[in-house]
C-alpha cells in the first residue's frame, strides 16, 4: 500500500535527519511523525494495556478487530473539518481507500455491515492522521486507540455514565495525577447557537471553533468566529458567556430556568439529560472529578448527544505551553491535554445501513500515546528499574561442563510453565551469570556444581539478598513458584 504523502522524503536533508535519527537509536522524524519503541517503553506500554484492558473485561466487554483501511467514502463527511487529516491510499486502479482515522467509524461500519444491533465491546489498533506531530506532547501520525462502546437500545445516560465511570477507574489506576473529566451534550450547544443568533447552517462550523477553547484564549476565537466564518460579534459575545460556565447538576437546573436556553426544546432535552448523568454518576462515585462545562465542543461530526473529555490537571509534567506544543522532539519535559474523549453518536450507524435502521452508540477512547508519554517519563523520573523480560530463575553452573545439566534443568522448568533461561555458552563464568540477573532483574537463581549433582539438589540464590539454599531437585519448581509469586 503506498501513502500519498511523497513530501516528507523530498529533500535530501529530511533523508538525512531520518538516518541520523537511526543511528542514535531513536526514530522519531518530525516529519514523517512516528517512532520506534525500544523494549523499556514496550513494557511500560504493556504495562498500561493491561490495566486499561483489565477495565474494560471487568465491565463486560468483548473485543473485535477491523482492517487498517477501509473505502474512501467510508470515511468521508464524518469528521468535519479534521476530514483534511485523513491519509489516502495511492489510486492503483480499483477501489479507493483510505487508512482509518478512528476505530469508531469503522466499529459503526461492521454494526451496520453485520447487522448487530446491541454490543459492548472494546478496540485497541493503531490508526492514522496527517496531524502535526509533537512527541513532547505524545501526538504522532500513527498511535494507537483503546477504544470501549456500548451499542443498543436502553434508557437514557446509564450507558453513558458507565464510560465516564470506566474512564475514571482508569486513570485513578494508572495513577497519572490529579484530571478533570468534562461533560456537555451536542444538543445543549445546538440550543445554544441556535438562541445566540448563530444561522443554521454554521452550526458544526462554529462548533469546530468552539472546541479550541482548550487550545486558544476566549479572544483568539471569537476573532476566528467573526473574522474567518462570517459570525456577528453580538452572536459571538453571547457565546461567550454561555461557554464561560461551568458547574454540575446545579448549573443544568440554572440553565433550564435561563431565559433564553429554556426556549430551545433540543438545549432542554439535553439539560435534563445532563441532571440525570449526574444523578448516576454520584451512585458510581465519580462526581469528584466530573465538572459540567459549556466550553467542551468536540469537533467530530458523528456526536448527538452527551460528549465528554477527560484532561491531566496535573501529571508532574509542564502544563501545555506554546513551546512544549511546536518545540523540536528531544524536549525533556511532556506536556499533555485531553487524555479520554467519547460520546454518544446514535446517527453513525444508520449512515451505513442500506436501510437506515439506527442502533444507539456511546463510547470513549483512551489517548493512549499522551498516557505513554507522562509514563515514559516518570519511569526516567524513578529509580525503580524497569523489567523488559519476565524470567523468573536463571540456571546457572559454578563449574565446566555442565551445559548438559544446565539445558535438562532449564527443559524441567519451562515444561512446568516456569519462565527461565540459561546462559548461550558452553562454560560461562558464574559472576558473569549472576551480573545478567541483577542487570535484568531476575529474582532467582538455580546454581548446578558437581557436589549439587551429587547430592541431588540445586543452589537456589535470591539475587536481591546473595541469600541461597539447596533445594531437592524435585520441589524445586514448586519453590520456584512460592517464591515468586510472593514477591508479585
Amino acid at each position: 500500500l503506498v501513502i500519498c504523502d511523497h513530501s516528507f522524503f523530498s529533500t535530501k536533508t529530511k533523508q538525512q535527519e531520518i538516518v541520523l535519527s537511526f543511528k542514535q537509536g531513536k526514530y522519531f522524524n518530525k516529519g514523517v511523525g512516528t517512532r520506534d519503541y525500544n523494549p523499556k517503553q514496550m513494557a511500560i506500554r504493556e504495562k498500561v494495556f493491561n490495566t486499561i484492558i483489565s477495565c474494560f473485561k471487568r465491565h463486560g466487554a468483548e473485543t473485535i478487530d477491523t482492517p487498517v483501511f477501509e473505502l474512501k467514502e467510508t470515511l468521508t463527511g464524518k469528521y468535519g473539518e479534521d476530514s483534511k487529516l485523513i491519509y489516502d491510499l495511492k489510486d492503483q486502479g480499483g477501489e479507493l481507500l483510505s487508512l482509518r482515522y478512528d476505530l469508531t467509524v469503522p466499529f459503526a461500519r461492521y454494526l451496520a455491515m453485520n447487522k448487530i444491533t446491541n454490543i459492548k465491546r472494546y478496540h485497541i489498533a493503531k490508526v492514522y492522521r496527517r496531524d502535526n506531530p509533537a512527541m513532547t506532547r505524545g501526538r504522532y501520525r500513527e498511535f494507537y486507540q483503546c477504544d470501549f462502546d456500548i451499542a443498543g437500545q436502553y434508557d437514557a445516560m446509564i450507558p453513558d455514565a458507565e464510560c465516564l465511570k470506566i474512564v475514571y477507574e482508569i486513570l485513578s489506576q494508572l495513577d497519572l495525577g490529579d484530571f478533570r473529566i468534562k461533560v456537555n451534550d451536542r444538543r445543549i450547544l445546538d440550543g445554544m447557537f441556535a438562541v445566540c443568533g448563530v444561522p443554521d447552517d454554521k452550526f458544526r462550523t462554529i462548533c469546530s471553533t468552539v472546541d479550541k477553547l482548550d487550545k486558544m484564549p476566549w479572544e483568539d476565537v471569537k476573532k476566528e468566529m467573526v473574522n474567518e466564518k462570517g459570525l456577528s460579534e453580538e452572536a459571538a459575545d453571547q457565546i461567550g458567556e454561555y461557554v464561560s460556565m461551568q458547574g454540575g447538576m446545579d448549573l443544568a437546573e440554572r440553565l433550564l430556568q435561563d431565559q433564553k436556553m429554556s426556549q430551545s426544546k433540543q438545549a432542554c432535552a439535553g439539560l435534563s439529560d445532563i441532571k440525570l448523568l449526574f444523578s448516576y454518576l454520584q451512585l458510581f462515585q465519580v462526581t469528584d472529578k466530573v465538572v459540567f462545562d459549556l466550553s467542551l465542543a468536540r469537533g467530530l461530526d458523528y456526536y448527538t448527544g452527551i460528549i465528554y473529555e477527560a484532561v491531566l490537571s496535573q501529571a508532574g509534567v509542564a502544563p501545555v505551553s506554546t513551546e512544549a506544543q511546536n518545540g523540536p522532539p528531544g524536549e525533556e519535559s511532556v506536556s499533555v491535554g485531553s487524555v479520554a474523549g467519547g460520546g454518544r453518536y446514535d446517527g453513525l450507524v444508520g449512515m451505513f445501513d442500506p436501510k437506515g435502521r439506527k442502533v444507539p452508540c456511546v463510547g470513549v477512547s483512551i489517548g493512549i500515546e499522551r498516557i505513554f508519554s507522562i509514563m515514559e517519563q516518570k519511569a526516567e523520573a524513578s529509580a525503580e528499574k524497569v523489567r523488559t523480560t519476565e524470567v523468573q530463575v536463571m540456571v546457572a553452573s559454578a563449574q565446566k561442563n555442565l551445559l548438559e545439566e544446565r539445558l535438562k534443568l532449564v527443559t524441567e522448568l519451562w515444561n512446568a510453565g516456569i519462565k527461565a533461561e540459561v546462559m548461550y555458552k558452553k562454560n560461562p563464568k558464574l559472576l558473569s551469570q549472576l551480573q545478567h540477573c541483577e542487570e535484568s532483574g531476575i529474582p532467582l537463581v538455580a546454581i548446578l556444581g558437581e557436589q549439587e549433582l551429587k547430592d541431588g539438589v540445586v543452589k537456589l540464590r535470591v539475587v536481591a539478598t546473595r541469600e541461597e539454599v539447596d533445594i531437592c531437585r524435585a520441589d524445586l519448581i514448586e519453590e520456584v513458584r512460592r517464591r515468586t509469586s510472593d514477591a508479585s
